[in-house]
C-alpha cells in the first residue's frame, strides 16, 4: 500500500487511499518551524489488524527526521507506539 502525504499552510497528513477513499490517516500539525504535533491516527475497518496504523506512525516519525523536525505525539496511539519503540524515541521533543 502506498502512503501519500498531504500538506497544508500549518497542517498535513499522510494517508492510504483506495478507490478514491482515505483508508487510514495520521494528521499532524506545525508547532512552530522546528516541530509537529501528531494528533489523529484513524484506520478503517477493514484495514484492522493489518499493521497499518503502525506503519504511519514510522512514516510520519520518518518524516519528521528528514526535515529535522522534533514531534510531540498527542495522538494517544501513535505516542503509545513511539514509547515502545526505542528506534522511534529520537524525535521525541
Amino acid at each position: 500500500m502506498d502512503i501519500q502525504h498531504k500538506t497544508g499552510e500549518s497542517k498535513g497528513s499522510f494517508f492510504i487511499e483506495e478507490d478514491g477513499k482515505i483508508k487510514a490517516k495520521i494528521t499532524y500539525s506545525e508547532a512552530g518551524q522546528s516541530k509537529i504535533i501528531i494528533d489523529h491516527t484513524e484506520v478503517s475497518d477493514e484495514l484492522r489488524g493489518k499493521s497499518i496504523g503502525k506503519a504511519l506512525v514510522k512514516h510520519a516519525v520518518n518524516y519528521a527526521r528528514e526535515n529535522e523536525l522534533r514531534v510531540i505525539p498527542l495522538c494517544p496511539f501513535a505516542k503509545s507506539i513511539i514509547e515502545r519503540d526505542e528506534s522511534l524515541q529520537d524525535v521525541l521533543k
